[in-house]
């Protein structure tokens, strides 16, 4: 009978920005892609905003494979239903070095976006490490079942936003009802969605308006 153990080490990992933080940036942002990413090609659809006032960090999940089977293209996912939990746990600390080696508790304006899967992985750093932002982008994902309004209620003076193309392929119409009212419930405050005619693809029009 087979047993599976357990044990920590130490990995290593990059992440990728673009552009450079001055006194001239005024707004940081924080972004989590989705499945099939790689952080550096994710970065593309931020090259339209401003680059004196923006500097854009976008983390890079662990996991990588190739993409279509064809062994040319990489990409990477954040998690699978495979030891979520600790699998969660070990993207969190990660997160919380990016946060530290980019000194973003003191970001002039900190934006954190999730795109995808990128929204479980945002929302749930947010949420257990009690990470304070000006803006939170929800782009075309589902926040975790596990979340509550408790979760984010130290969050006083946050804008929570919700985006989805009507033709996501990913989101259906029953699927969208059910995520808006709970979306409501879980941010009762300063909470807005904003939807754009297109399928499951990044909007770098409403992105734009952030900036």
């Amino acid at each position: 009978m087979s047993t599976e153990k357990q044990l920590s080490y130490q990995i290593t990992n990059t992440y990728s920005v673009l552009n450079n933080f001055t006194e001239k940036t005024k707004t940081v942002w924080l972004v989590c892609h989705g499945i099939g990413y790689l952080s550096r090609y994710f970065l593309r659809h931020f090259n339209h905003l401003n680059i004196e006032e923006n500097y854009i960090i976008a983390p890079q999940a662990q996991s990588k494979y190739y993409l279509n089977n064809e062994y040319k293209h990489v990409g990477a996912s954040w998690l699978t239903k495979e030891r979520t939990e600790a699998e969660t746990e070990n993207i969190l600390n990660y997160l919380d070095e990016v946060y530290k080696a980019e000194n973003l508790e003191k970001a002039p304006r900190l934006i954190i976006l999730g795109y995808s899967q990128g929204v479980s992985v945002a929302t749930r750093w947010i949420a257990n490490r009690k990470i304070k932002c000006n803006e939170l982008i929800m782009h075309s994902g589902k926040v975790p079942a596990e979340l509550t309004t408790d979760d984010f209620r130290f969050l006083k003076n946050t804008n929570f936003t919700f985006i989805y193309g009507t033709e996501d392929e990913y989101l259906k119409n029953g699927i969208i009802k059910v995520e808006e009212k709970r979306l409501k419930e879980l941010f009762p405050n300063n909470f807005e969605i904003k939807t754009y005619k297109g399928g499951h693809e990044v909007n770098t029009e409403l992105i734009a308006e952030f900036a």
